[in-house]
């Protein structure tokens, strides 16, 4: 999963260490996250997106091959 951490990080000035401690997890599960090497549980994902002043899907972005279908669902 895509995601703009490391960017809005940078566009507040935070270190990794200081965007850690806001949110109350380690160091390095903000670099696992940057790297996407770890998908932040939805309630952590959440708390950094308002932490940011985003949506959650402006943070975090699906690529085509992690959707696993090729059209929403539609109410008939």
């Amino acid at each position: 999963m895509k995601n703009l951490i490391k960017v809005e990080r940078a566009r507040y000035n935070l270190t990794q260490e200081q965007l850690a401690d806001l949110l109350g997890i380690s160091r390095q599960s903000i670099h696992a996250i940057e790297a996407r090497k770890f998908v932040p549980s939805t309630l952590l994902a959440l708390r950094m997106a308002k932490l940011f002043n985003l949506k959650v899907e402006e943070l975090f972005k699906l690529e085509e091959s992690e959707i696993g279908f090729t059209e929403p669902l539609k109410i008939e």
